[in-house]
C-alpha cells in the first residue's frame, strides 16, 4: 500500500507573550549550515482523544513553550533572525492508513519525509502534525541549523512535551547564549557543510545491533602486546571508522595529490565551557572536528584499520576546554583547531564524509501526555556523504541514517562487508 499524506490546514502559531525583536548570530551560527534539522516523532494514542483535542492540545502548548524560545519564531536574515511579529508554521495532514500499518512496512523509513514540512524557506521552525486513521500521530519538525544544533532540537521537543503535560509548569527555561559566549567574527572560514549539494541524494537506514557493534570494536581494538592492555574505541568512533571505510572501498573514491577527503565529527561544546552549560542550552553550541584522510593505508578493503580510529580520536581530542576558550576570544586563525587542515587543503578537489551522533540524547523522553514515542526517525538532508546515528528505542542497537548520492548508495548498500554487520531497513 502506498503511503499518502495530505496537508489539510496551514496556520502560524505565535507565542502567548511578546518576544525579542531579533536574535543576532553568534560565530557558531555564522559557521553553521543553512539546511534544517529534520525529525519525526511517532505516537500511538491509546485513549483515543479526538483529532481536534490533540490539535488544540499541541497548538496551545506550542504557543506557551515558544515564550522561552524566541529565536524559533523568526525569519533568517543574513546576520540575524528577525523575530518581530513572528511565529511558527504549523501544518496538519491526514495519513491514509493506521500507524501500525505504516510501522509494519518492510521499509517505513522510505516514507518518513512525507511527514515533514516540504520546505521551510527562511523560516526558523516548521512543524507538521500528521493524523493516522487509528488516532496515532506523527509530529514532523524542521529546525534551521543556522539557529540550533541537534541537541537543541531534542531538548526543545522534550520541553514542549513537558509543557503539554503540565499546564502549570514553570521550569522550562533554556539558556539562550547567542553572541554573549561566541561573538560574531568578521573572518570567514571554509565550511565543509556548505559545499554545493549534490543531486539525487538518497537517505537509507542501517541497523547495528549491540552485539555487532561489540564485534566491530574487537576488530578495531588497539593492543600494546598483552590482552589486558586492549583499548576499545567508542561505539561512535567504531561505526564512523567502519562506515567511512566501507564507503571508500565500495565507491572506490578517487585519490591523488590534488584531492582531499575530510572526515568530519561534530563535538558538543556545552560541557567544555567554563562554567559548563546546562544540557538544555539552546543554540549552535558544537563544532566540527576534522581529519584529513589521504594516504593509501587509510582505506583498507577489510575496513579494520586502527589508524583511522587514531586519526579520529586525535581530531576530536584537539577540541577541548582550551581551544573552545580560544575560540570564544577569537585568538587564533584556525577556529576549530583542525590539525593538518589549512588553506591549501581547500585549493584542490575537496570532498567530505561526516558522521553525527544523537545517541544518548533525550529523544524518546518527549511525552505529550499519551506516552513516549514508539519510534523517532531522522529525515533526509540534502548533503551527501553524511550519516546520523540514533539509539534504537529499546537501547538494543544504533540506527545509522545514511545520505549518499543514488549512484554511491547503490554500491554502498551492496557491500558484503557492510552487510555482515549492518541490516538495511529500506529497499
Amino acid at each position: 500500500m502506498e503511503i499518502n499524506v495530505e496537508v489539510i490546514s496551514t496556520e502560524i502559531i505565535k507565542p502567548t507573550t511578546s518576544t525579542h525583536d531579533h536574535y543576532s548570530f553568534s560565530f557558531l551560527d555564522q559557521y553553521s549550515p543553512t539546511w534544517s534539522v529534520p525529525f519525526i516523532y511517532f505516537y500511538g494514542v491509546d485513549h483515543k482523544p479526538s483529532k481536534n483535542e490533540i490539535s488544540n492540545h499541541l497548538k496551545t502548548s506550542l504557543s506557551r513553550v515558544l515564550n522561552h524560545y524566541y529565536p524559533l519564531v523568526g525569519i533568517v536574515n543574513e546576520n540575524f533572525i528577525d523575530c518581530k511579529n513572528g511565529g511558527v508554521l504549523l501544518l496538519e495532514a491526514q495519513v491514509n492508513c493506521h500507524l501500525s500499518q505504516f510501522l509494519q512496512k518492510q521499509n517505513p523509513d522510505k516514507f518518513v519525509n512525507k511527514f515533514l514540512p516540504n520546505d521551510i524557506n527562511n523560516l526558523v521552525l516548521a512543524i507538521q502534525l500528521n493524523f493516522f486513521n487509528c488516532g496515532g500521530i506523527a509530529i514532523g519538525i524542521r529546525m534551521s541549523h543556522k539557529v540550533a544544533d541537534g541537541s537543541s532540537l531534542t531538548t526543545f521537543m522534550k520541553n514542549w512535551a513537558e509543557t503539554a503535560r503540565n499546564s502549570n509548569i514553570n521550569n522550562v527555561s533554556p539558556k539562550i547564549v547567542g553572541t554573549t559566549i561566541f561573538p560574531p567574527m568578521d573572518k570567514t572560514f571554509a565550511n565543509p557543510s556548505e559545499y554545493p549539494p549534490k543531486k539525487n541524494v538518497l537517505s537509507k537506514r542501517f541497523m547495528f545491533s549491540n552485539s555487532n557493534i561489540s564485534a566491530l570494536q574487537e576488530k578495531y581494538v588497539a593492543t600494546s602486546g598483552t590482552e589486558s592492555s586492549k583499548t576499545y574505541p567508542s561505539r561512535y568512533k567504531t561505526l564512523t571508522s567502519f562506515l567511512w571505510s566501507r564507503f571508500a572501498a565500495s565507491t572506490e573514491i578517487k585519490k591523488g595529490p590534488k584531492t582531499s577527503y575530510l572526515l568530519a565529527s561534530p563535538v558538543n561544546f556545552r560541557k567544555m565551557m567554563d562554567p559548563p552549560l546546562p544540557d538544555d542550552s539552546f543554540g549552535n553550541l558544537s563544532g566540527v572536528a576534522l581529519t584529513v584522510v589521504s594516504s593509501e593505508d587509510d582505506i583498507e578493503k577489510e575496513g579494520y584499520n586502527y589508524g583511522i580510529v587514531n586519526k579520529l580520536t586525535r581530531a576530536i581530542s584537539l577540541i577541548n576546554k582550551d581551544s573552545v576558550k580560544k575560540l570564544q576570544d577569537g585568538k587564533f586563525d584556525n577556529p576549530l583547531n583542525w590539525e593538518g587542515v589549512d588553506e591549501n587543503t581547500f585549493k584542490g578537489e575537496v570532498d567530505g564524509f561526516g558522521c553525527s551522533s544523537l545517541c544518548r540524547f533525550p529523544i524518546y523522553e518527549a511525552d505529550f501526555g499519551w506516552g513516549k514515542p514508539v519510534w523517532v526517525a531522522f529525515g533526509g538532508v540534502p548533503r551527501s556523504n553524511s550519516i546520523f546515528f540514533l539509539d534504537t528505542k529499546n537501547g538494543d542497537g544504533i540506527e545509522a541514517w545514511v545520505n549518499l548520492t543514488e549512484e554511491d548508495m547503490t554500491k554502498f548498500e551492496s557491500d558484503k562487508e557492510l552487510l555482515t554487520y549492518a541490516s538495511p531497513t529500506s529497499n
